[in-house]
């Protein structure tokens, strides 16, 4: 599998509370791992919560090696492992906020994904997002956020969501309440699919269109990487930009 993963401060934040994570290396029973986390909260919350939730999730990972004859089988293991460990991954992050007060009101969004055979299995807290691309670009995620519940419910359609003066109010996040909701998705892969997670401030500053043709225009994933990134500074760069790219068929691996 070749993977290229990237953040990127932006344009108008001084501080990057993103944080990403990708290997092809096994975390216990996980032969791979690729995270994309979005932190909120005050000076330094946001990339304090971020940070320390993916280091926890790898940390119950590697561990679930030891668990995986107690607690799981094969076929639900990916499930079971990635949601247990952002179960504790949150716990350990409301631990932390009530330890510090400067640390009170952090929280972090949280896509984690891992490829085994020709299946991608992934969580999803927030609104970060994972898209897969092949003959066109769909988002397999789904967003928690204010205006994605609105799209719903009928009240408004995908480009007024877009504009939406509310658009980054989430409804779902780790850190925030003891017992969060996470998403688990599972597709099944084929020759040519590439998997793009980012975080909103990729996706808030290019259209989903562009980013398929940005994708598709490139050489190879590192080129494409670099290019989103380029191109939602371009826009205006008005968040932290992250990126997670990688092609489950190739042995190849970048990591930036």
């Amino acid at each position: 599998m070749k993977i290229f993963s990237m953040t990127d401060v932006g344009r108008k934040r001084e501080m990057n509370q993103d944080y990403v994570f990708a290997t092809d290396e096994s975390l216990g029973t996980l032969p791979n791992l690729l995270v994309v986390a979005d932190g909120m909260g005050g000076h330094k919350a946001g990339d304090f919560a971020s940070k320390y939730t993916v280091e926890v999730l790898q940390r119950e990972l590697k561990q679930s090696d030891q668990e995986e004859e107690l607690k799981h089988t094969l076929k639900d293991g990916p499930e079971e492992i990635l949601k247990d460990a952002a179960q504790t991954a949150n716990h350990k992050l409301i631990e932390k906020a009530d330890e510090d007060i400067n640390l009170e009101g952090m929280g972090t969004t949280l896509v984690a994904a891992t490829v085994i055979d020709h299946t991608l299995y992934f969580i999803n807290v927030g609104d970060s997002r994972l898209y897969l691309l092949n003959k066109d670009i769909r988002q397999l995620s789904r967003d928690h956020s204010l205006v994605e519940e609105m799209v719903r419910l009928g009240g408004i359609n995908e480009e007024e969501a877009r504009h939406h003066p509310d658009k980054n109010i989430i409804t779902r996040a780790i850190g925030v309440k003891e017992d969060v909701e996470v998403d688990f998705y599972e597709f099944s892969l084929k020759k040519g699919d590439i998997i793009l997670m980012c975080s909103d401030g990729l996706s808030n500053m290019i259209e989903d269109e562009e980013i398929f043709a940005i994708v598709k225009g490139a050489r190879d994933i590192v080129e494409a990487g670099q290019n989103l990134i380029d191109r939602a500074n371009e826009n205006g760069g008005n968040d932290n930009i992250s990126v997670v790219l990688a092609e489950p068929f190739s042995d190849e691996v970048s990591i930036w």
